[in-house]
């Protein structure tokens, strides 16, 4: 069998350049070229090779719940939400409460948030 790597994540946005500037705002991703077509798909990069396409979807209506997720990793989630604060996004743990983080049973520590299409993005320090 062979192996398998993520190599990125597409998301249907209403607004591609709002998305944009939310997900350069939060993760400070940056924009990379769209190299598969001359569409207004547009793309970041998560690092490491990893892209996260935006694809305008303007009649958009997303309905989705939170394990319905994708997840970054950071070792510094003390810094990241001070950073959300200061964009005054909230943030929950599992259970909707809200600005509370939530420690799993294996000790990775974590916390949700939705983008402005409605997308849940978890954010955990299993780095």
């Amino acid at each position: 069998m062979p192996s398998f790597l993520l190599d990125h994540i597409a998301l249907s946005v209403k607004n591609v350049d709002e998305s944009v500037a939310f997900y350069q705002k939060v993760f400070q991703l940056k924009e990379i070229e769209n190299t598969a077509s001359n569409s207004k798909t547009r793309w970041l990069s998560l690092g490491e090779g990893k892209q996260l396409h935006l694809i305008p979807r303007p009649n958009l209506e997303v309905k989705t719940n939170k394990a319905v997720h994708f997840a970054l990793a950071t070792s510094d989630l003390k810094t990241f939400i001070q950073h959300l604060k200061e964009l005054k996004i909230e943030y929950s743990d599992w259970k909707n409460t809200a600005n509370k983080d939530y420690i799993r049973k294996d000790g990775i520590q974590q916390f949700y948030f939705q983008d402005p299409n409605g997308y849940w993005i978890e954010v955990n320090n299993a780095i």
